[in-house]
């Protein structure tokens, strides 16, 4: 059902009740999920929308009418379904876009006790600055996390608070991306009536969606490998510390594909979602696969092939991704922050091979995620203070909504009475599956 009402006329947008809503918007596919709270309780997931992607190409807008036509598609399938009229959507930005940056900002404190308020102060120093990208222009600042906090040289504290010294000093990671994508995202979501809440690095919600709490705590990287683009982030001691993205997914296996075998990109991408692997077998050579012509109507004159001929498409696309994404990570110096556990999310990840041939070219302990944290019913223990929930359903619990269920989460960020750094996110962030989350800190509301 098209969003004409909404196209049409300017009328306001009202919602009933406590409303969540998340939008994530790819290459290849555009999910809302909407998220309602009633009588105090925890919140559920009461909507669900999802669409083919148009106007998207490698993470940037390519056609705005197009890509204002599919949001309106998959927001009035979750806005049917909810009974609801959403006005604001949390959305997320992916892929080469965005850049990360860590600084230390000071504030003298002579000698008295921290407050939230000097917590406030450095916080908001770090929303000042304007990263720059390699050319020196300046970047849309998107995320401004604190790391840690140190104390007249006392590092590694987490809280602050009500402790005594001369000198607070803060390692703030900030999350960039260009000024260009950002707006343009931005407007085009407008186009739907829709306002932005906030835009979140995409890695970033999927981390917060897959990664299980000794994850955060003890390093890893997690790896969104959408159809586009491939994101990526770092998280340790509970924080997310480095992240960025590559213009390059799973729709370029898929035209590798297409172009390999002469065949239409739709046809390449239903053998390789069949046949596809990224890892060879010596059963490949005896295993004939049709693959059909471009252009050819009559399927009697479609290619017999050994299935080998597919593979080695595949393979090399895949090892190339995961070799940029080594390369940046040895860049960066975060690969050893990062020790040796790597999460694939994201629809490409569902590729076969594709977790044996991370563990090959990354060399780290490599599993497949799922938004845990939304996806399926458990009671979360004391430390996060304890409830359980409702699941989403089993087609929307996949690694292909990671960011979707991570993108809810931070639309759902609680207004809690203190900051605190990201080591926060493992203890506040409690969820389920088809239900929602508990919100994410105040530090999160302060700095998304």
């Amino acid at each position: 059902m098209k969003r004409i009402r909404n196209w049409l006329f300017s009328e306001p947008r009202t919602s009933n009740g406590d409303v969540f809503a998340a939008l994530d918007i790819g290459s290849s596919k555009i999910a809302c999920l909407i998220a309602r709270s009633e009588n105090a309780g925890p919140a559920r997931v009461v909507g669900i929308g999802h669409q083919l992607s148009e106007g998207m190409n490698h993470g940037s807008v390519s056609n705005m009418e197009a890509l204002q036509h599919a949001i309106g598609q998959a927001v009035s399938s979750a806005e049917m379904m909810a009974g609801e009229t959403i006005n604001r959507v949390t959305v997320n930005l992916s892929g080469a876009h965005l850049a990360s940056q860590t600084v230390d900002i000071e504030l003298p404190l002579n000698g008295r006790e921290v407050m939230e308020s000097d917590v406030a102060r450095i916080q908001s120093q770090g929303q000042m600055m304007v990263p720059e990208d390699a050319q020196g222009h300046s970047l849309e600042l998107l995320h401004t996390i604190p790391v840690s906090y140190a104390l007249d040289g006392q590092k590694g504290i987490r809280d602050p608070l009500g402790m005594t010294g001369s000198m607070l000093s803060a390692q703030m990671h900030l999350i960039a991306a260009g000024f260009g994508p950002v707006r343009t995202l931005e407007a085009a979501i407008a186009r739907c009536h829709l306002d932005v809440e906030q835009i979140v690095a995409a890695p970033y919600a999927s981390g917060l969606a897959c990664l299980v709490e000794d994850e955060m705590d003890l390093g890893s990287l997690i790896i969104d490998m959408g159809a586009g683009t491939t994101s990526f982030a770092v998280f340790f001691d509970g924080n997310v510390v480095y992240s960025g993205g590559l213009p390059i997914g799973g729709a370029h296996i898929t035209n590798d594909v297409a172009r390999g075998l002469t065949s239409s990109v739709a046809h390449a991408e239903r053998l390789k979602t069949l046949y596809g692997n990224a890892i060879p077998s010596p059963m490949d050579e005896r295993e004939i696969i049709d693959v059909p012509l471009v252009g050819e109507e009559d399927p009697s004159n479609a290619n017999h092939l050994p299935k080998s001929h597919l593979i080695r498409i595949i393979q090399p696309r895949v090892e190339e991704i995961f070799e940029l994404v080594r390369a940046r990570m040895d860049k960066s110096g975060f690969n050893e922050v990062a020790g040796r556990r790597v999460v694939l999310t994201g629809g490409g990840s569902q590729l076969p091979g594709v977790r044996e041939m991370a563990q090959r070219m990354l060399d780290k302990q490599v599993r497949l995620g799922r938004p845990l944290r939304v996806a399926r019913p458990h009671s979360v223990g004391s430390k996060s203070g304890g409830t359980s929930f409702t699941g989403l359903a089993e087609s929307t619990s996949g690694p292909a909504f990671a960011t979707t269920a991570g993108l809810l989460a931070i639309s759902m960020q609680p207004e809690l009475a203190s900051t605190g750094g990201m080591g926060a996110i493992a203890n506040r962030v409690i969820t389920s599956g088809g239900s929602t989350l508990n919100r994410v800190g105040l530090w999160l509301k302060q700095n998304l």
